[in-house]
């Protein structure tokens, strides 16, 4: 065998092995779960959020998404240079596996930290919420203790089902619990007795009855059954994308950005809930 042929021969050796080496380290690091380090590298900020859960996330009329939370998503990804990827979730309930599964960076989306502060890494929280119950105008339902005996109804895989299913004799004291997928649907079984009652975040109960209902048809009782708090998830581990969010977030903050988006919900009450560093 000549020189030449062993030369052309060695060249190709070492780029099979070269590129067997880079696909090695690939494949290994597919399935390694260690997320501490990583950072957007691919330049896209994949958001997860629900388009029904108004005035965090929601479609307007023209089609276009918007939000407070998705406003916030949408500075955070321009500051950093990010192609801003907003992901609806059409099924709320697969949200952890979009997540884990890296379909999305992170769910931003009127999401409740407490009782899941080990499922996810957090950003520090960002909003105080109350879970509210909304009555029809007329109904004679006052308080809490008035639920006793009545239907109602909730969102599916909220914070609201966990706080039912973890409290047996609540749930026992209902004549029937609902679990719907979208506050839209809530507010229409509301308006047409399908339901005595709804458990809706305060946010978005407020939306639902200032921009579709007028005002006219529902009541808010006094008296919230839960605090919580909303902050970012993020996959477990993945502390270097969570890190370089919540800088950017702190400097909105600083220089009023976080107030000024607020303000364009203001009817909503979410300035005054907002949560500063």
């Amino acid at each position: 065998m000549n020189k030449k042929i062993i030369l052309i021969f060695s060249l190709i050796l070492a780029v099979f092995l070269m590129s067997s080496a880079v696909y090695a380290e690939g494949f290994f690091d597919f399935f390694s779960n260690d997320n501490s380090g990583a950072v957007n590298d691919d330049k896209t900020f994949t958001v997860g959020f629900s388009d029904v859960f108004p005035p965090f996330g929601y479609k307007t009329d023209d089609g276009n998404y918007t939000g407070f939370d998705y406003e916030l998503a949408k500075e955070v990804a321009k500051r950093n240079n990010w192609t801003f990827k907003p992901h609806a979730i059409i099924g709320w309930d697969t949200k952890e596996d979009e997540l884990n599964s890296n379909a999305i960076d992170c769910i931003w989306s009127e999401f409740t930290i407490d009782g899941r502060e080990d499922k996810y890494t957090w950003s520090d929280p960002y909003f105080n919420n109350s879970q509210v119950i909304v009555v029809k105008n007329d109904s004679n339902i006052n308080s809490f203790a008035d639920l006793k005996g009545k239907s109602v109804e909730l969102l599916f895989s909220s914070s609201a089902e966990n706080l039912v299913d973890e409290n047996k004799s609540l749930m026992d004291s209902f004549a029937k619990v609902d679990k719907i997928s979208d506050y839209n649907t809530g507010f229409m079984d509301l308006e047409s007795g399908a339901c005595d009652a709804l458990i809706v975040d305060v946010g978005c109960a407020k939306y639902h009855i200032a921009q579709k209902f007028s005002n006219s048809n529902f009541k808010i009782l006094d008296k919230p059954i839960k605090y919580d708090k909303y902050g970012i998830a993020f996959k477990k581990g993945n502390d270097g994308l969570r890190n370089q969010v919540q800088k950017t977030l702190d400097e909105m903050f600083k220089d009023g950005t976080v107030d000024k988006i607020a303000q364009n919900y203001s009817d909503y009450g979410i300035p005054e809930r907002v949560i500063h560093p």
